[in-house]
């Protein structure tokens, strides 16, 4: 399975969640899927999606769930300790990990070589981390969201993309509509 049929399999899990998508191919990708007022769609800023998923359930109690990719955790593997050190119960980090940058053209990334970001998780202080094959990724999201717990989950799967239109919406109105479902 690639990140694209993981994120089908989300789909029921996610449709009504607020979700913040990691920047590119991700986001395209769960924008064709299944688009969402409740989806916040990263349209730059590598590295940053589950900086400002964390940022969302800090500032607010409804579950918040940021989809990552492995190579955007690895830009910003500050936001690791930052989690752990603040745990949010409404909080789940979803690292999709292909081992590449798919957005780029699927360059490895050091994750798919000996770098285990679960291990690193926890080496930050986050107590409840899981690394669940791809085909098992929406049954540990539908726990961790049952669980009220923060819960890394490190989902692996291989590496591909499918081919997505760009989201033909301008960050503004993107926000907009999102700061509308959080407020709702």
């Amino acid at each position: 399975m690639i990140r694209h049929d993981v994120l089908k399999t989300l789909i029921p899990v996610i449709s009504d969640q607020m979700v913040v998508c990691n920047i590119g191919a991700p986001s395209q990708e769960l924008f064709s899927l299944d688009d969402q007022p409740t989806n916040f769609y990263m349209l730059g800023t590598m590295g940053l999606a589950s900086s400002i998923g964390f940022g969302l359930a800090t500032a607010q109690a409804k579950p918040v769930i940021a989809i990552d990719g492995d190579g955007s955790i690895l830009t910003n593997m500050a936001t690791l300790a930052t989690i752990a050190n603040n745990p949010r119960s409404n909080f789940t980090l979803l690292i999709i990990d292909n081992g590449s940058y798919g957005s780029t053209g699927d360059q490895p990334t050091y994750a798919g070589a000996r770098t285990s970001l679960a291990a690193v998780a926890r080496a930050c202080g986050c107590e409840s981390v899981v690394e669940v094959s791809a085909k098992d990724t929406a049954g540990a999201v539908s726990a961790a969201l049952q669980a009220d717990e923060m819960t890394v989950i490190v989902s692996k799967c291989d590496s591909g993309n499918v081919p997505a239109p760009v989201i033909g919406m301008n960050p503004i109105t993107i926000r907009e509509r999102f700061m509308a479902a959080v407020a709702g």
